[in-house]
């Protein structure tokens, strides 16, 4: 037996038992007649304790050679501790050991392994495995635990059936691009990854299965941020006979579950944006609504002078700083120069400042008056001792610009706080989105969802009116999850792929056995997908996902700990038909 207790449940209770303990050497205090060992587990820490008045010398010398991150097992005795520490759940006694023995020796960990470490991401990622051992991460994967199992009971009461589905799919043209893996059995032929289990949970809804979910792995090979991985898990849905309002009850319910259970946070019915309200008052289909800082379009009150920048701009708009009254010159000169940064792009800002007494004072005094600025803080909500900070020029780039400012204030100003949930529905997506460099259209979800009841006959004479029967679900400025109704005919999904550029042929290779099936009986259907890494992440009170995942890649797609991608050997490529190209 290599431990009858963990190192986290001891207490006073069990004072006079003996015990026996195994961990790693969290820490040793050698004071010469005294050796303490902090010995740690995924429990707690307990306390060990040798000195020469009750401990053999041999005994004494064994602990003073022990080392960080020994594995070691002791035998003891639970006595009261004299020094206590209140910040432990097991500081109020300590083991007088009988008996020690080093099960594993240990080099010296390569970073310090506690709460607040000196290993900088870069050598943590090498060591993962000695990262774990630290109570953030570890803390983090089993509260990832919590949550998957949470939501695993919760879909299960609701009748919903977990139905694995295949890894090696077909490529498709859609979406981001695909991890491929060559088949050796079918010389020239490839299997890719999937980005999503789409097709199969719709063929799941084909075969009758009503309500189907999955935790599944995804894969995508696009360029990476703090919150994306080239692997990645969502908690994919599908339910059958089911329109869109079916869909979002059952969905904000499993939200309202999580963030009662897992946060103690109760919330009642979640408000509804459509995608057109959003981008307007947000500049982005993902807002963060835990704070105000509306946009206000100012074009009607600031183009009539002869402000150039302003009257050849498609648009003007500008957000009400709370409080920003207050930055001195040198701070809105910081501001500016955060906009022009190629990743905002914006080439300057307006700013006003709205003075206690009523007036207001602006960087563009030479051209509007008074009156002209007291619109603009009506337009933008701006009361006395705020900032208006205002941006203009194409209106698709200039709402991201004026979006990107505000997150970023927001941060500044502490709004963001990470223990307060403000969950919202963004729903009348467009179905197609222009590429402005192609002039083509592309399936803004994807290409499986339906229009919105009345509006296919719009395809033909205006496909960039027509809205989707889609909905995301956004969480403190993130979206957490999307879906759609979707197509379940085989004519609707025809004409759908005719307006994405696909030839009949084409549609057929890629997609026929969707179509095949659904000749045969295919039920009204819809579903969702929530991204679980970014979940768990939120609710944990973070946005990056990195120390939510066991084993992440870092962000040039890397397992530096593994060393993956790696070359393969030459047999192999032979094997699977295929040539490096070294040019």
């Amino acid at each position: 037996m290599f431990r009858n207790h963990t190192c986290g449940e001891i207490r006073a209770s069990h004072i006079n038992r003996e015990v026996v303990l195994s961990g790693w050497v969290q820490k040793v205090r050698d004071k010469g007649f005294v050796v303490w060992v902090d010995l740690r587990d995924r429990y707690g820490i307990t306390q060990l304790v040798f000195d020469e008045e009750r401990s053999s010398k041999q005994l004494l010398e064994e602990a003073k050679a022990l080392g960080r991150e020994f594995v070691i097992q002791a035998h003891g005795t639970v006595i009261e501790r004299s020094s206590k520490n209140p910040n432990i759940p097991t500081g109020e006694i300590e083991i007088l050991v009988s008996k020690l023995q080093i099960l594993n020796k240990a080099l010296v960990p390569p970073f310090t392994i506690e709460n607040e470490t000196d290993g900088g991401e870069d050598i943590r990622m090498k060591y993962r495995y000695l990262d774990i051992r630290r109570n953030p991460v570890k803390d983090s994967l089993i509260f990832r635990h919590k949550v998957t199992i949470e939501v695993r009971n919760y879909l299960s009461d609701l009748g919903f059936i977990e139905v694995e589905t295949p890894y090696l799919i077909k490529s498709t043209p859609e979406g981001a691009r695909d991890f491929v893996v060559p088949s050796r059995m079918n010389e020239g032929q490839f299997y890719a990854l999937p980005q999503s289990p789409q097709t199969f949970k719709q063929l799941l809804m084909v075969g009758g299965m009503d309500k189907y979910f999955q935790i599944v792995k995804c894969f995508r090979d696009e360029d990476l941020r703090a919150d994306r991985q080239p692997e990645f898990t969502q908690i994919d849905c599908e339910m059958a006979f089911v329109e869109q309002e079916d869909i979002l009850v059952v969905f904000e319910g499993l939200t309202r579950h999580l963030l009662k259970e897992i946060n103690g946070v109760e919330i009642g019915s979640f408000p509804r944006m459509t995608f057109d309200d959003a981008m307007t008052k947000y500049g982005n289909d993902k807002p963060d609504i835990r704070f105000g800082m509306e946009f206000g379009e100012l074009n009607a009150v600031a183009q009539h002078k002869d402000f150039n920048v302003f009257n050849s701009a498609e648009l003007v708009v500008g957000i009400a700083v709370p409080g920003g009254n207050s930055y001195t010159r040198k701070e809105i000169d910081k501001l500016t120069d955060w906009v022009k940064r190629p990743q905002v792009g914006a080439l300057g800002m307006v700013y006003c400042r709205c003075n206690e007494d009523g007036s207001f004072k602006s960087s563009v005094d030479k051209f509007y008056d008074q009156d002209d600025l007291a619109k603009w803080a009506a337009a933008t909500g701006a009361k006395a001792g705020d900032l208006i900070c205002v941006l203009s020029g194409a209106t698709n780039k200039v709402r991201a610009q004026l979006s990107a400012l505000r997150m970023e204030l927001a941060e500044r100003l502490g709004l963001r706080n990470p223990k307060e949930f403000a969950p919202l529905w963004v729903v009348d997506f467009p179905l197609l989105e222009l590429d402005e460099e192609t002039g083509h259209y592309h399936a803004m979800h994807h290409p499986f969802t339906s229009p919105k009841p009345g509006q296919l006959e719009l395809l033909d004479s205006n496909p960039g009116n027509v809205k989707a029967n889609a909905y995301d679900l956004v969480l403190n400025g993130n979206e957490i999850g999307g879906g759609s109704i979707r197509i379940h005919d085989k004519e609707t999904q025809a004409t759908m792929f005719k307006h994405l550029g696909f030839t009949e042929e084409e549609a057929k290779a890629q997609f026929g056995f969707l179509m095949d099936a659904f000749q045969y009986g295919a039920p009204p259907h819809g579903g969702l997908a929530f991204g679980l890494d970014r979940l768990v992440a939120i609710l944990g009170g973070q946005e990056t996902i990195r120390d939510f995942i066991a084993f992440p890649k870092n962000n040039r797609g890397r397992d530096v700990m593994i060393d993956a991608p790696a070359p393969i050997d030459e047999e192999q490529l032979k094997e699977l038909n295929l040539k490096l190209n070294t040019q």
